[in-house]
């Protein structure tokens, strides 16, 4: 099983009292007698008083776990998860609400079950889950909506900035693209070296070839 470390001092002090390699010890032992690879271990200088909100390392530590599937944390103690007894259920409820499992390694216990063992407790992660789930769609729809307006003032919304038929730069490839009386017709490779020659570029900031050329004509026309 792969596993996350979490470590936490409150300030330097404790960093020089060997906070950190203490608690480090504790967690690889942990890891050593249950058979646990420890992936990384992250280590955080902050007050037990403070939420998740404020915890660098802490968020560092829940967005990788989101992200590759690792979702086990050691920590030595409760007490380095959190000092206050407030917090500690904040955090923990917190984490079981995104399937995470936090064992201590000073007791081999699974807190993260014992919480969702507990009827009222499983009932906060279980709404924790949902306000988080409300506000994800809540931001979804608000987004969603702002693209619809800045469609309907715009005519678009995403990708590149396109070369709209008015543009200088359309009104200058159709004029290189005349054929003259007597003359053949310019290719789109020589069109786009005289763009170039005349510091124009392309939505991107790009020196123009055939193909873009090409593009922006067919754009223009449909």
């Amino acid at each position: 099983m792969k596993v996350y470390g979490y470590l936490r001092v409150s300030g330097k002090s404790q960093i020089d009292g060997l906070g950190f390699d203490r608690q480090e010890e504790a967690v690889r032992a942990y890891c050593e007698r249950n058979g646990c690879e420890l992936v990384k271990v992250f280590k955080e200088q902050v007050s037990g008083t403070v939420d998740e909100m404020h915890r660098q390392e802490f968020a560092s530590m829940v967005s990788a776990i989101l992200k590759n599937g690792v979702d086990t944390i050691i920590v030595e103690s409760l007490d380095r998860l959190a000092r206050e007894y407030r917090i500690q259920e904040q955090l923990l409820i917190y984490l079981a609400s995104k399937g995470i499992t936090l064992i201590v390694a000073s007791t081999g216990e699974n807190v993260t079950e014992a919480i969702t063992a507990d009827p009222m407790r499983k009932a906060m992660v279980q709404m924790q889950g949902v306000f988080a789930e409300l506000d994800k769609s809540l931001l979804v729809k608000k987004l969603r909506k702002a693209r619809d307006r800045k469609r309907q003032e715009t005519g678009r919304c995403e990708g590149p900035k396109p070369f709209y038929p008015n543009s200088d730069v359309v009104k200058e490839i159709r004029r290189l693209r005349r054929r003259k009386k007597g003359t053949k017709q310019l290719t789109f490779d020589q069109v786009a070296d005289r763009l170039n020659e005349q510091g124009f570029r392309s939505a991107k900031g790009q020196p123009f070839n055939s193909g873009s050329v090409r593009a922006i004509l067919h754009r223009a026309m449909a």
